[in-house]
């Protein structure tokens, strides 16, 4: 191609010469293309001048193809194939459930709430391909290709993201019966420093818990870690073998709780709430791959041990 013409006039008049070639006549590929005749016949002046070539004889009878408009219309015709067909898949990813979808879910949570509706979803629409990852830290959804993103704490504010409230998370304090019996139930704030505590994430300073003030504001409060692992599954595997307290999800909880394997201590000050949000980067349109999951996952919010989403 000429580096004469810019790129954006590559294409001009392939279209208009490929319907007069089929047609036979500009009247017809004018009526074809919602075009005036004389607009049609420019453009496809226009497009012989760059090629540098006369692709149509014209007659006051009759137009017929040149041997280079044979040639040119064999690739013309072949493009606007390619074209066609690109656009029709297009049309179809937007309509259908269909191709990868990356997804980034919190280890616990996502393991055990997520996850099921994802495959929900997957048995529903077998053309969908998940590609689930599992995760505690905060990924960058844009930089690393990931299309949606389970995240537990505030959002943050970004103009590139839309986040969808699935609800909260209520935080307790707990530990084993045998080590509250043995070390006794913390009565204040202050009363955690005499504790073992067991951190399940990273902290870049000293690890804190949110404590619920008398005005219901919430504050981070500083505790002295005795054992800092970084799965929460093992954080309340090591709770319940009475190795000290642990600041968890009642979601996580709920069912030692209630069995007797755990016992809740500074309940009036230890229900800190954490939102739960879906993530995806900010489109236009949002594809069917796309909008079938976050459609899902907000309807089963409902249906999830965690308190209601925000009306």
């Amino acid at each position: 191609m000429s580096a004469d013409f810019p790129t954006s006039l590559h294409f001009d008049g392939i279209a208009e010469f490929v319907a007069v070639a089929r047609l036979g006549t500009f009247t017809a590929a004018a009526d074809e293309l919602g075009l005036t005749k004389s607009a049609v016949a420019r453009a496809v002046s226009r497009l012989e001048a760059r090629l540098d070539a006369k692709l149509l004889h014209r007659t006051t009878r009759r137009l017929t193809l040149t041997s280079h408009g044979e040639a040119w219309l064999e690739h013309c015709a072949a493009a606007l194939d390619e074209l066609q067909r690109g656009e029709s898949v297009l049309k179809l990813a937007q309509n259908n459930p269909a191709g990868q979808v990356r997804i980034d879910l919190p280890t616990v949570f996502g393991r055990l709430y997520v996850m099921p509706v994802l495959l929900e979803i997957a048995a529903q629409c077998p053309a969908l391909q998940l590609d689930v990852s599992f995760t505690d830290r905060l990924v960058d959804l844009i930089d690393e290709g990931i299309d949606l993103a389970v995240r537990i704490g505030e959002p943050g504010d970004s103009t590139d993201l839309v986040a969808r409230k699935l609800g909260v998370q209520q935080m307790v304090i707990c530990g084993s019966p045998a080590y509250v019996a043995a070390r006794g139930a913390p009565r204040n704030a202050d009363d955690l420093a005499h504790h073992d505590c067991i951190a399940g994430w990273n902290f870049p300073r000293r690890a804190a818990w949110l404590l619920k003030q008398p005005d219901g504001s919430l504050i981070p409060h500083t505790v002295p870690i005795k054992h800092k692992i970084c799965d929460f599954e093992m954080v309340l595997a090591t709770i319940k073998a009475g190795h000290g307290l642990g600041q968890l999800p009642l979601w996580m909880v709920q069912e030692d709780l209630t069995s007797g394997r755990l016992v809740t201590v500074l309940d009036e000050m230890s229900g800190g709430v954490v939102p739960i949000h879906l993530i995806w980067a900010r489109t236009p349109a949002l594809p069917a791959k796309i909008r079938v999951i976050v459609d899902a996952l907000l309807d089963h919010a409902h249906r999830l041990p965690i308190a209601a989403p925000a009306r």
